[in-house]
Parts: structure tokens; sequence; C-alpha cells
């Protein structure tokens, strides 16, 4: 295949772990940090060297800093956005003055917007809104999801996952651009359904969490050995349903709630992070303000998806889009997280619609 070269805006550990695949099929990598990524574009710099992934970094791999950005971006063949959920509106402003009629836009970026009437907005789509009205949709925007550490992935670890856009052969491009031995990628035109699902998938793992917090409230295993695996199972089976109603409502392709966008990526998640972690600390009595000051600096992806659909929730529900008798999981969440009251599930009230 054609060597590329591909710039990277975003130094955080997703974004930058793409690098290895990219890397190790001989293609050329720009690496551009944000205005909160100087300290690790000044190691990249000065010691090749990853603090947060605690890694040299591979072959081809130039770093940059913001201010360098309009070099960096002269003549590469696509753009990996890299930042968080809270710079979706940032990046597609920050890109804009550089893009053109043609250019292709990948995005690690996970989490949902809710419009004024409660339809979700999926990320690519809040970027897409930033660029100016005539190239809006004159650029290729693609997203990826699945089950995806980036210490894993950086690490050659066998993953698989989507890339995921509305033009079908701009997701084939890229795959094969990316895929190597140990990264596996299927290309899909269902950008809707994957990117709802990889972003609900953090709200449910902060749910998943609640069953560790509970455990430790309790006083621990008992004597016998009794842990709340079962809860924790119930949790992840009904956000996995719940995920699967939304798609359904959105009409969009249901199935990946199962597969790897759905339980597959909220498997990886509840196994550990910044979202379960968050869940812990709530299942164990504390109040969302506790869990914050607690998580002081970090970016709670989970609590930002959960008031997303606090807004859209009612709204879809008023619409008769969604029932509430299949979402109280999300309403739980929605209390604890956005209402700040104390935790209440009531299990009964999940699977029921399934009777």
């Amino acid at each position: 295949m054609k060597k590329i070269t591909a710039a990277i805006v975003g130094a955080g550990v997703m974004g930058t772990a793409t690098a290895w695949p990219l890397s190790d099929n001989g293609h050329e990598i720009r690496l551009v940090g944000t205005h909160l990524d100087r300290d690790i574009i000044q190691s990249c710099k000065e010691k090749n060297f990853h603090p947060r992934l605690k890694r040299e970094l591979p072959p081809n791999v130039t770093p940059y800093y913001l201010e360098e950005i309009e070099t960096a971006l002269e003549g590469v063949d696509f753009i990996l956005s890299g930042v968080n959920s809270m710079g979706a509106h940032w990046i597609g402003q920050t890109l804009a003055p550089y893009l053109k009629a043609g250019d292709t836009v990948i995005a690690v970026t996970k989490g949902l917007e809710a419009e004024p009437g409660g339809s979700l907005l999926i990320l690519p789509e809040v970027l897409r809104a930033e660029l100016p009205a005539g190239l809006r949709e004159q650029v290729s925007l693609a997203a990826i999801g699945g089950p995806c550490i980036a210490g894993e992935l950086a690490g050659r670890r066998q993953s698989c996952v989507f890339f995921g856009s509305r033009e079908i052969e701009t997701a084939r491009w890229l795959a094969d651009i990316y895929r190597t031995d140990y990264y596996h990628v299927q290309p899909t035109s269902e950008m809707v359904a994957l990117e709802v699902a990889v972003a609900l998938k953090n709200a449910y793992a902060l749910g998943v969490g609640l069953a560790a917090g509970m455990l430790k409230a309790s006083g621990g295993p008992d004597t016998a050995g009794a842990y709340m695996h079962n809860t924790a199972a119930a949790l992840f089976a009904q956000g996995a349903t719940e995920i699967h109603h939304i798609l359904t409502m959105l009409g969009v392709d249901e199935h990946f709630a199962y597969g790897l966008p759905g339980a597959g990526d909220l498997f990886v998640t509840s196994r550990g992070g910044r979202s379960v972690t968050l869940g812990q600390l709530l299942g164990e009595g504390k109040s969302i303000q506790e869990a914050r000051a607690i998580l002081k600096g970090e970016t709670l992806e989970a609590a930002l998806v959960i008031e997303q659909m606090a807004v859209a929730l009612p709204k879809l529900e008023a619409r008769g889009l969604l029932r509430a008798q299949d979402m109280p999981l999300m309403h739980t969440l929605i209390d604890v997280v956005v209402n700040a009251q104390p935790l209440r599930l009531d299990f009964d009230a999940m699977f029921s619609q399934l009777g």
C-alpha cells in the first residue's frame, strides 16, 4: 500500500496509541499536542517518550506543539482527532482554517450532545457543525469504536475495532491504512450506531462500577467469599439492553449493542478507568459532589454522557420514542449523577419488559 502521512491532533493516550499500527505499516505520523499537552510534547521532543503511555514513541513519529499545527498539517493525507469529548467543539474550530474539500478526519472522541428537542448528536457531527457551511459536506468524517485500551494497543496486543463513516469507502480506506496483524479493523457505514453505542458504554460502565462500591460499603466479601459479581453482571446486561433500546429508537443497527461497540467496549471499560471508578465511589454511598472532589482533575466521560441523557431522555419519552420502563438504569444514573440523589437500584424493574 502507498505510504501516507497522518496527523494526530491531541497527544492523549488513545490518539497517540493509534500511531503504533500506523508506524508498523510504514506510515509517517505527525503528533500535535493541544494546549493541555505541552508537557507530553516536550517529553516526546526531548526524550522520544510518552509519559502517560510510559513508552518510547514508535519510529516515524514527529511531535509538534500546538503553535506548530500549520506546519504539521501541511500535506497530510488525513487527520485523527485525539481530543476528549470536552474538546469536540474545539477540535472543529481548530481544524477549520486548515481543512479543504476532500479532506478526511477520523476521531477517537466518544460522547453525545443532546439537541433542544432531545435528539442525540454524535461528536463527529459536532465537529462538522464547527466547519464553514460550504465545507461541511465536503469533508469526510469517520470514527473509531470498540474495546481498545490505549496501553494495550501501544503494546501491540490483539485488538478488534470498527471504523465507521457515512461513506463506506472512507471507512475501508482508513481500515486498510491501519490494519495490522494485531489491530483488526472492520469498516462500517453505521457511524451513528457505532458512536452512540461507544458513548453510552461509558455511562453504563459507571453503572457496573456501582457493584464494587456496594460490596465495599457492605464490608467486602463475607466469610464464605461471596462477592457481588451477580450484581455487576445484572447491571452490565441491563446497560447493554438499554443501549439496544436507544439504537432501535434511532433506527440504526441495534446489533451493535451486543457487539464490539456495545457489550465489547462496555466490558473492557468496566475493567477499570475513570468511569468505573466514579461508579465505585457512588456505590460506596458517596455523593456525586464527594466523588467529583476525589477525582478532581479527571475528565469524567461517563458523567458527561449521563448529563446529556438527562436532557434528552425526558423529551424522547414525552415524544413516545422511548418508554421509561425500558430505561430504569439510565434513570437511576441520572438521579445519582445529575440530581445528586442517594443511590437506589430497583432490580425488579430491570428486564421486566422481557418477561
